[in-house]
């Protein structure tokens, strides 16, 4: 009888031999690991163990695949095993009870860095503010506004000088923004998401803290409604 255990086991029983390999040093970090064949041979498995097995090693940040070549050992950095740890996330997200999770999330980081900005932004974090700001502006009215909504709301994170808190951002709330569904009128849009950014950023400006928070709250909590309202309207098929 076959051991459905065991074969089950086996990916991630050859992933940790792989693994404490790269740790000690046999298998150098950033040196090709052996052909999916001599891992067959040395495991004495199918090829489509070791690819599962070498799934397993790249999910947790040990292999570094891509690029047509072979994979290569690798350790894991926070940036991979954030973005693994998101590509997870995303697959149980989808229904209306998960965005709001994320709009909470957005909330926090957004309102939190805000307060940050606001009591220890420095010149160079002001002026790529004031830099994003201008760039929000010139694109009131066109496609680009989007892409500037998003660059203004990551410089104002990136004033907090977590990493982890920036990349969370950049993985989940620019997905929010970009997947949000067209609106009746851009121009009237980009015209009150400009003027809340603009209030927002004089405030900082200022180090008015309160100020700074509470606009940026209102601000979220309008976009969200206004993401609702429009996700509940019948928008013709986008073109490919």
């Amino acid at each position: 009888m076959v051991d459905i255990t065991h074969q089950e086991r086996m990916p991630r029983l050859i992933a940790e031999a792989l693994i404490e390999k790269i740790r000690d040093g046999a298998i150098p970090v950033g040196a090709s690991l052996p052909t999916e064949r001599q891992l067959c041979d040395e495991f004495d498995t199918s090829r489509p163990t070791i690819r599962e097995a070498l799934a397993l090693m790249q999910m947790h940040g040990f292999v570094d695949a891509g690029g047509g070549r072979r994979p290569r050992a690798a350790r894991p950095s926070l940036q991979t095993i954030l973005h693994s740890a998101a590509n997870h996330i995303r697959d149980l997200l989808g229904g209306p009870e998960s965005g709001a999770h994320l709009e909470q999330m957005r909330q926090f980081i957004e309102t939190g860095a805000t307060r940050e900005a606001a009591i220890r932004g420095d010149r160079v974090q002001i002026a790529r503010l004031q830099d994003a700001l201008e760039r929000n502006a010139a694109a009131r009215g066109t496609p680009q506004f989007a892409a500037t909504d998003i660059a203004f709301h990551r410089a104002l994170v990136s004033i907090v000088g977590n990493p982890v808190i920036l990349t969370l951002h950049d993985m989940f709330v620019s997905d929010l923004l970009a997947q949000r569904a067209p609106v009746d009128d851009p121009a009237k849009h980009d015209a009150i998401a400009f003027g809340e950014h603009q209030a927002i950023y004089e405030a900082v400006l200022k180090g008015d803290v309160m100020t700074a928070t509470e606009v940026m709250d209102r601000h979220l909590e309008r976009s969200y409604r206004a993401r609702l309202m429009g996700q509940q309207k019948p928008h013709p098929p986008m073109s490919a």
